[in-house]
């Protein structure tokens, strides 16, 4: 215990601690569900001291999306963390809402189907029940878009709504095709396969939608106004965001610990815990040494985490950690914050056809790369 205890003091030097005589300004920032491992960037910011290094005293509320950008654009909430097709359904109806940093580089919707299903192309699924959390929300609109880039439609298959349910549907054997979160549910149905705990399912394969189109997803977002009035607060918060972002890439075990802080039940019991805190102070004095490892490295890295966790500890007790180095994957890019006009133009194209909106919107105006740190000349299209 005593070792443990030295070693997250050790842990807790590598944090910044910013200075107490500053006056923070109260900021809210909105986030959707409950607290979970994969706000990790929010949570390390707030530990690491970077909001508050931007002058900010930032306190999260949760909530349902479409009530998030509600509240924003009443001026009742400053930040929040939504989804590309709702800011577009928002403009769409008159809210000023602007998504300021890209989060998820890589749609992170797919679809994953048993091996006793039988479906080895998206095509095979005509006349097949899929199930989908319901008509709503990322996984929705990334199932349309999957299916119409493969020459279907909706109507072409059966939609059962199973709600977030989809490991246990899937196991029970239910269903044979779900859209899920690539980054969540299939991590979770495989390790139930692992454990012997999925019916008679022996394997599952998943299908991207970000293979077959490139859509918008989660991000920072705020209104007009503030980045209007506030565009030195604005760009305060995408830095401190920025930089709780890129510490979660590049050392994914600190992440855990700190965002367990958090995260209520967030799996942590003193084997996981130790192990932890022995890669994170690792980790961290590599990248004091290399401060300048290539992304390249550091997915190396990343790649080897869970298997020299795994020989040590049950699966069961790594599940929420392999989420979150699932996740990074969706993250991580050359240019982290980036969105792509192209992205865009699919994400408003797909709002069309499902008719979630009547007209396109002035897309120029729904984004901005204008904060993003580090931007220079911006990638190639």
């Amino acid at each position: 215990m005593l070792r443990l205890l030295l070693v997250v003091a050790v842990l807790l030097l590598s944090i910044p601690v910013s200075a107490q005589d500053d006056v923070l300004q109260d900021t809210t920032l909105f986030l959707t569900f409950v607290p979970n491992v994969q706000f990790a960037p929010v949570y390390v910011a707030m530990e690491k001291g970077y909001f508050a290094a931007e002058g900010q005293n930032v306190t999260i509320e949760h909530g349902d999306e479409p009530v998030g950008i509600d509240l924003m654009a009443a001026g009742e909430l400053d930040f929040g963390i939504v989804g590309a097709d709702q800011v577009i359904a928002a403009r769409a109806n008159d809210r000023p809402i602007v998504f300021i940093y890209e989060w998820f580089q890589t749609f992170p919707i797919g679809l994953v189907v048993t091996k006793e299903s039988g479906i080895e192309a998206i095509t095979d699924l005509v006349g097949r029940h899929v199930g989908v959390p319901g008509r709503f929300g990322a996984t929705y609109t990334g199932l349309v878009a999957l299916l119409v880039a493969n020459g279907l439609t909706e109507n072409d298959i059966i939609i059962d709504e199973i709600g977030f349910n989809a490991p246990d549907v899937v196991c029970v054997g239910a269903i044979g095709a779900s859209a899920v979160y690539l980054n969540n549910e299939p991590l979770q149905i495989e390790d139930r396969i692992a454990n012997d705990n999925c019916g008679v399912v022996t394997g599952i394969r998943v299908f991207p939608v970000a293979d077959y189109i490139d859509l918008v997803s989660n991000g920072l977002a705020t209104t007009e106004r503030m980045i209007a009035e506030e565009p030195d607060r604005v760009a305060g918060m995408v830095r401190a965001y920025h930089n709780g972002l890129r510490d979660v890439i590049r050392n994914p075990a600190e992440a855990y610990l700190l965002a367990a802080a958090h995260v209520e039940n967030l799996p942590l019991s003193d084997a996981l815990r130790e192990a932890l805190v022995a890669l994170a102070v690792e980790q961290n004095a590599f990248l004091s040494e290399h401060p300048n490892v290539s992304r390249e490295q550091l997915a190396a890295y990343r790649a080897k985490l869970y298997d020299t966790l795994v020989e040590q500890l049950p699966s069961e007790d790594l599940i929420q950690f392999r989420i979150l180095l699932a996740t990074i994957e969706f993250w991580d890019a050359d240019l982290l914050g980036y969105t792509e006009p192209a992205s865009w133009e699919a994400t408003q194209d797909t709002l069309l056809m499902m008719e979630f909106i009547s007209e396109p919107i002035d897309l120029e105006s729904a984004y901005t790369n204008e904060f993003v740190p580090d931007l220079g000349e911006p990638p190639e299209e």
